[in-house]
């Protein structure tokens, strides 16, 4: 499938400059949202022992997290539209910091739940939806190279955050780790100030109905009430369902969430049972941050090529195979060099996908509506991100074994990635039948347009003078000449 299209005018995407400061921006807020749900676990076996949780208990803290940031999807996406993306990302980076200074003094699993979770979801929300909307509009064709490298932020961070975490929990405890991270969180409002606004040099002839706009000041303030309220409108705009590819990518990104983030909250807990050293187990997410790190920005180079950029869809299709079959050779080897492999592999598969899911629904939806479809999608999404991890440690609970949540997830995104291939293939198959019909709908709108145009100029011929005549005050108005009074009852001219 080709490049979404440029907005319109003055609204094309700049593909540089001050977008790679934006990219800054993005890949620290970015970072902190998808880190920090997986960074949490290094205190969850401290957390389980110290408030007396089981393991489907303590799942539900990053499920929390990451349902709200998923669920404010549509409420971020509002906020950015209406004050852009700046004020948003600053508020969601304090946002977040006061959820772990708060949580730092919980007693309970429900208040954690509602600190680490609401709260901070919340504040993640605003970070991820604000950054990604903006590198939508700074970047047009290297626009998945910049998508790899803003989602790199979540590797890099949980490369750093996994060891500083598992080091701050030796020495201040559980309590004085998320008091001290919720310090570091408060980066995001650094972040946030590199997002300026996007201002694009106009042409004359393109700027014109501006200049109009700042004439009628009063006019202009009554459709920018109503534009917004149709975009508020919009971002549970229901109309996507009918679009056939956004259904195909929404069914296998559903799949994808379900499964994705279990292993990771359960990975340093497998590797313990297994025999694995504490240190040496929090350094598996080390690594696969480490791999992943690389893998996004390649991605996005490779997805920005002329051969693979129409054909994305298949790409990320690809990617969501190979992670669910990473995922389901993980229980068959029990030793340390093995679970490093596998953690390098994970690297790989998930930096892909996630390098992807996002581009993806940009090269679906085109930019002016990715806006509101990402919110959609993200509000969808929350139901599975809420449910898998807890679903996952639900299996551990009940066999006392590991392997099993990683037999469920593997076949999950397995599924989901040869779901998408196949329909995938159905979807291009039926745009290829259906194109001549919506060209000979096109063609005919186009003869009715010029029949109309056609018929209008006859008509100006065969009368003149009524043209004139009524063309004449119109002409008179624009040049700011009054007209002479007329009496009240005096009927009004059409």
């Amino acid at each position: 499938m080709s490049p979404a299209p440029a907005d319109e005018l003055c609204r094309k995407p700049l593909d540089g400059g001050w977008g790679w400061m934006v990219v800054v921006g993005a890949h620290i807020s970015i970072g902190f949202a998808y880190s920090t749900p997986k960074a949490l676990s290094i205190f969850y076996k401290e957390i389980q022992e110290n408030l007396g949780a089981s393991s489907s208990e303590i799942a539900w803290i990053s499920s929390i997290m990451l349902a709200a940031m998923y669920a404010g999807g549509p409420v971020s996406s509002m906020l950015v539209t209406r004050f852009g993306s700046r004020p948003i990302v600053i508020a969601g980076g304090l946002m977040c910091g006061v959820s772990m200074v708060t949580a730092s003094f919980g007693n309970s699993m429900v208040y954690l739940y509602l600190c680490i979770g609401v709260i901070g979801g919340c504040g993640l929300s605003l970070n991820l939806n604000a950054s990604l909307t903006i590198i939508s509009k700074y970047f047009l064709v290297k626009r998945p190279l910049a998508n790899g490298l803003a989602m790199a932020g979540s590797p890099v961070f949980l490369c750093l955050l996994a060891p500083v975490n598992q080091y701050l929990l030796q020495i201040y405890g559980w309590r004085g780790s998320l008091l001290i991270l919720g310090g570091l969180m408060l980066n995001c409002c650094v972040a946030g100030a590199l997002m300026r606004p996007v201002i694009a040099p106009c042409k004359t002839s393109n700027c014109e109905p501006q200049k109009k706009l700042k004439e009628q000041p009063n006019d202009s303030h009554t459709k920018l009430k109503e534009g917004c309220m149709k975009n508020a409108k919009s971002f549970l705009d229901l109309t996507f369902f009918k679009d056939r590819g956004f259904v195909i990518y929404l069914i296998g990104s559903i799949m994808f969430i379900f499964g994705a983030y279990a292993p990771i909250v359960f990975l340093s807990a497998y590797a313990i049972r297994q025999g694995v050293e504490e240190f040496s187990a929090a350094y598996l997410l080390t690594i696969m941050g480490f791999v992943d790190m690389f893998v996004r920005p390649a991605t996005g180079l490779i997805a920005s090529s002329k051969w693979v950029r129409p054909r994305i869809q298949f790409f990320f299709s690809f990617a969501m195979v190979f992670t669910g079959t990473v995922h389901l050779l993980c229980p068959l080897f029990e030793s340390y060099t093995f679970l490093v492999t596998y953690a390098v592999f994970f690297g790989v598969g998930f930096g892909m996908v996630f390098a992807l899911i996002f581009e993806c629904l940009m090269d679906l939806m085109g930019n002016e509506r990715f806006p509101s479809a990402v919110g959609l999608v993200t509000i969808i999404e929350c139901f599975p991100m809420l449910l898998g991890p807890p679903t996952a440690g639900l299996l551990v609970d009940i066999f006392g074994d590991y392997k099993y949540l990683f037999f469920m997830c593997g076949s999950v995104i397995l599924s989901g990635g040869l779901f998408l291939f196949v329909m995938n293939i159905y979807n291009y198959h039926m745009l290829e039948k259906e194109k001549p019909g919506m060209d000979r709908e096109k063609k005919q709108i186009n003869v009715e347009s010029q029949a109309h145009l056609t018929a209008s100029e006859v008509e100006m011929k065969r009368n003149p003078e009524a043209e004139m005549e009524r063309s004449e005050p119109e002409a008179k108005e624009a040049n700011g000449v009054q007209r002479e009074p007329q009496p009240e009852n005096a009927e009004t001219p059409d």
